[in-house]
């Protein structure tokens, strides 16, 4: 375990460190001067440019200035931006948690429905209930999410107006951040009238949840209904009804627990792509997330944000990706056989 973990440790440390060093180098790839770059300041008089110079060392060779990047990194000077002018760790502070809790939501109802599913595919295996499901999987995921926001909006915003058409909440509520997740915020919130204003949150939810559920969802039933076949198939389920077990005992005592633990890593290398749907979703619904604020910040040319948020995303991805293949490896037996055997 300790090997394992080690070796977890140094592939996450050196993705970090190639990240941070492409982050750096971007400040230099950007059009204007470097140092604008990294510190998000329009400087207009010269003593003002020299100090930043200085506390940059943008005089001295890289490897001096990527320490002294790094530095500034980790003390939370992410520099600032140039169309609000606030500080960038405090605009990404922001607006990443709307982000995570819209793709949370997303990916728990695309667990909720797609897991069930897919058990019901594998267990009915060449029958119509398998060819169905499968043909709605495909169709699902093969509508661009773009496509499904645009016309979800279209149906259910401004034709049947059961939902809002784009935000996190009516402009007459108003919620203290509290968490950045706002449906925890309204909770722990002192308003009166909170059950108006959680109905509210949800109903704002609903559309964007959904269209980045849809395709997650078809990828969920899908990597569930193979997992489910190849293990309902293997040598140890064939044993389990020589043993004289009924199907019922065979799938709930056998069937699940092995059939679930492949699809953690596969879903886990999905998480990019659910990341990059909610940020599409974000930019058409108005939703106060990363990257609806990204896609801003390329608007207006807004350098210091473009790359304190790619970094910032690109941490997130590599972090949670490397979290979950590590919970796996550390809890599949059927792994830690195989490094044994390879050993």
């Amino acid at each position: 375990m300790a090997n394992v973990l080690l070796r977890y440790a140094n592939l996450v440390l050196v993705t970090l460190f190639i990240l941070s060093l492409l982050s750096f180098l971007l400040a230099y790839l950007f059009p204007g001067q470097a140092v604008e770059n990294l510190t998000g300041l329009r400087f207009n008089d010269l003593t003002t440019l020299q100090s930043s110079q200085i506390k940059y060392a943008v005089d001295d060779n890289i490897f001096v200035q990527y320490w002294h990047y790094m530095g500034e990194l980790f003390a939370g000077n992410w520099g600032v931006s140039f169309s609000s002018g606030l500080p960038l760790y405090e605009d990404i502070g922001h607006y990443l948690p709307a982000s995570i809790e819209l793709s949370a939501y997303a990916l728990f109802l695309s667990f909720f429905i797609g897991l069930p599913l897919g058990f019901l595919a594998a267990l009915r295996h060449h029958k119509l209930t398998d060819y169905s499901l499968l043909s709605l999987s495909l169709l699902g995921y093969s509508i661009p999410v773009f496509w499904l926001a645009l016309i979800m909006i279209l149906v259910f915003s401004l034709q049947l107006g059961w939902f809002p058409l784009s935000g996190r909440i009516s402009l007459i509520f108003e919620v203290p951040s509290i968490t950045g997740f706002i449906l925890i915020d309204i909770l722990l919130s002192d308003s009166t009238n909170k059950q108006a204003v959680f109905i509210d949150a949800l109903r704002h939810l609903i559309l964007p949840t959904l269209s980045i559920a849809v395709v997650t969802t078809t990828l969920i039933f899908r990597i569930t209904r193979r997992s489910v076949i190849e293990t309902l198939n293997s040598e140890f389920i064939l044993a389990a009804y020589a043993r004289g077990l009924t199907p019922k005992q065979v799938l709930i005592h056998h069937g699940v627990r092995n059939a679930l633990i492949p699809i953690l890593p596969l879903l886990a290398m999905q998480f990019p792509t659910l990341l990059t749907n909610a940020m599409i979703v974000e930019s058409i619904f108005s939703w106060p997330g990363i990257g609806n604020w990204l896609i801003q910040a390329i608007y207006q040319q807004d350098y210091p944000a473009i790359r304190a948020g790619m970094l910032a995303v690109s941490v997130l991805v590599v972090i949670f990706t490397m979290s979950i293949d590590l919970t796996i490896r550390l809890t599949d037996p059927r792994r830690r056989r195989a490094e044994r055997a390879a050993i």
